[in-house]
Formats: structure tokens, C-alpha cells, sequence
């Protein structure tokens, strides 16, 4: 999954902001927040760590992991007040921050909007959406506004090419109907 945006952005240009978790709501007496982390990496979220808040840096003074979300007290974020008049805003890293990924591992933002082929170069149609079951699948609005599902695996995804904008898939039976 790795850092991913669920505001299906395009690719990161330099000074882009890449989405790393919502803000659901106030936690706590002391100004603390519940985030919905949107990242693989979790670490994103120690104390110490930087992060943006409409576009304004901030440091993350603690944190309390509880199931999937993380609880995360901000040093200029100090009462319930506060917190809650955050609901639904984003904490971002600016792209420059991003990781670097090993082969084949690709951020959700660079996938959505590429045009997907098969092998002889047919165009199928753009990735819109990407779902995050056990393994990711990838969702393909086809060219006559269909939504084609296509599991992101090594079977049926060939190449991913970022520069040329082309995700080529080998087509098992029955995807595209």
C-alpha cells in the first residue's frame, strides 16, 4: 500500500504534499486527536516527527496506538475544542519526504490515472481507484465508462511504466466482459 492518498491526487511534483491520515475526531481533555493513518508506514506518526496541517508544519508531541488508529497530540493543538474543529482535515508530508520503494512497490498516487493496455498495446482505459482488500485491485474505468476490476498481482500486471503514463496487464479470462 505504502503512503497512499484518498484524494486519488495526481503524481507528486516538487512542493506536492502527499496525504498520510485523516483526522476523525477529538481525543481526550488535552487537545488530542484520533487519525485514520493512510500510510504503510507508521513510524510517520512517532513523536518528534513533523507534519503538515494545512499546509503548516507541525511536530507530533505523542502518540497511542488503538486498533488501526493512532491518537496524536499536537504541541499547538492543546484543547477538546480545538481538536474537534479538525474532523475530516488531512495530515500531510510534503513529497520530498517520501521513501523510496523497493522495485516493484509503487504510492497509490503515481497508479491512479494510468492508462492501462495489454501487451499489443490496446488501450483498456485509466485506473480510478485502487481497493485495499488482502491484495490491492486495482479499478479501471474503461473507455466506455465501465469499471473493470484487476487484481494488482505479478500474473496480470506486466510493466508499470510512470514515465509513459502505461500500466500493461495480461488479461486473464473473463476481466474485461
Amino acid at each position: 500500500m505504502a503512503d497512499t492518498n484518498s484524494e486519488n491526487i495526481p503524481a507528486a511534483e516538487p512542493g506536492d504534499f502527499i496525504t498520510i491520515g485523516t483526522i476523525s475526531g477529538a481525543w481526550g481533555l488535552k487537545g488530542a486527536f484520533k487519525v485514520h493513518p493512510t500510510t504503510d508506514f507508521p513510524e510517520r506518526f512517532n513523536p518528534g516527527k513533523e507534519v503538515y496541517l494545512n499546509k503548516q508544519p507541525l511536530v507530533i508531541e505523542d502518540t497511542l496506538w488503538q486498533k488501526k488508529e493512532v491518537i496524536i497530540k499536537l504541541s499547538s493543538v492543546n484543547t477538546p475544542e480545538d481538536a474537534s474543529q479538525l474532523r475530516h482535515k488531512v495530515l500531510e508530508i510534503p513529497s520530498s519526504a517520501l521513501y523510496k520503494l523497493p522495485e516493484w512497490q509503487h504510492y497509490q498516487f503515481d497508479i491512479i490515472g494510468l492508462e492501462v493496455c495489454t501487451p499489443d498495446g490496446t488501450s483498456i482505459g485509466r485506473v480510478i481507484e485502487i481497493l485495499n482488500c488482502s491484495n490491492d485491485v486495482y479499478v479501471v474505468q474503461s473507455h466506455d465508462k465501465k469499471e473493470i476490476l484487476v487484481p494488482a498481482t505479478k500474473d496480470i500486471i506486466k510493466s508499470i511504466d510512470l514515465k509513459s503514463g502505461k500500466l500493461i496487464i495480461e488479461p486473464i479470462e473473463g476481466i474485461l466482459e
